[in-house]
C-alpha cells in the first residue's frame, strides 16, 4: 500500500484520530495491523484509535475468516466518517447548477462545463510542458489533482498499465447533480496524456465506489 497521497493532500491531519480517518479515506478497508504500518505505529495503537472512532460512529468493522484462527477485523469509514471530508461549497454549487439548468437550459450548463474543461486542460498542459514520458505525465497529473483536493495517487500495475486514483472528490455534489463534470474530466485526462495513452475509468465515486480510479495503458 502506498502512503504518498497522505503527504500530497491539502487536508492536513494533525491529531492521531485525523490521521486514522485520512488513512482509511486513502486506502479503504484495512485491518488494524495494516493501519498501524501505514501510520508508522503499532497495530494495538491503531486498534485503540479505531475503537474510539467507532464509539463516535465514524468507523465500523466487519469480520472476515481467513484460514484457521480468529477472523480478522477490517475497518471502513462510515457515512459520518466520509462526511468529515467536505464537498467544497456543495449546497451552493448544486443550487447554482439547478438555477442555470432551469432558467438557461441544458445547453448553457453544457457550455459552462466545456469552458471549465478547456481552462483545466490549458493549466494541466502548462504544468506538463517538456514531459514526454507517460509515467512522468501521469505523476504530474496526480500531483495536480492532489493539490486540488482529490487525494490523488498513482502507481504502475503488474500488467504494465498505470493506475491513477482519486480517494476524494471535492466536487462530488456537483458531479452527482450533473455528471457532465465527470465526463469532462475523463476527456481532459485523455487529452493531456496524449494519443500515446488510452484512459478508462474503472471505479467511480458517483456510482457508489469508494474512490475514482483510472486505468492508463499505452495506446
Amino acid at each position: 500500500m502506498s502512503s504518498a497521497g497522505l503527504e500530497n493532500s491539502q487536508w492536513s491531519p494533525r491529531s492521531p484520530a485525523e490521521r486514522v480517518l485520512m488513512a482509511l479515506k486513502m486506502h479503504g478497508r484495512v485491518s488494524a495491523s495494516d493501519l498501524g504500518r501505514l501510520l508508522g505505529t503499532t497495530g494495538e495503537a491503531a486498534r485503540q484509535q479505531l475503537a474510539r472512532l467507532a464509539e463516535d460512529g465514524l468507523v465500523e468493522a466487519t469480520s472476515e475468516a481467513r484460514g484457521v484462527g480468529r477472523p480478522t477485523q477490517y475497518w471502513n469509514l462510515t457515512a459520518a466518517g466520509q462526511s468529515r471530508f467536505p464537498d467544497t461549497h456543495a449546497a451552493l454549487t448544486v443550487q447554482l447548477l439547478s438555477i442555470v439548468r432551469e432558467n438557461l437550459g441544458e445547453a448553457a450548463l453544457d457550455a459552462i462545463i466545456a469552458e471549465r474543461e478547456a481552462r483545466t486542460e490549458v493549466a494541466y498542459r502548462a504544468a506538463m510542458e517538456g514531459q514526454s514520458d507517460l509515467r512522468d505525465r501521469v505523476a504530474a497529473l496526480a500531483r495536480l489533482r492532489a493539490e486540488e483536493g482529490y487525494m490523488a495517487d498513482w502507481w504502475e500495475a503488474e500488467d504494465g498499465s498505470l493506475m491513477l486514483v482519486e480517494n476524494h472528490c471535492p466536487i462530488c455534489a456537483a458531479a452527482t447533480a450533473c455528471q457532465g463534470f465527470c465526463r469532462a474530466e475523463l476527456e481532459v485526462f485523455q487529452s493531456v496524456l496524449g494519443d500515446v495513452a488510452q484512459v478508462s475509468r474503472s471505479e467511480h465515486i458517483v456510482s457508489g465506489a469508494r474512490r475514482c480510479a483510472y486505468v492508463i495503458r499505452p495506446a
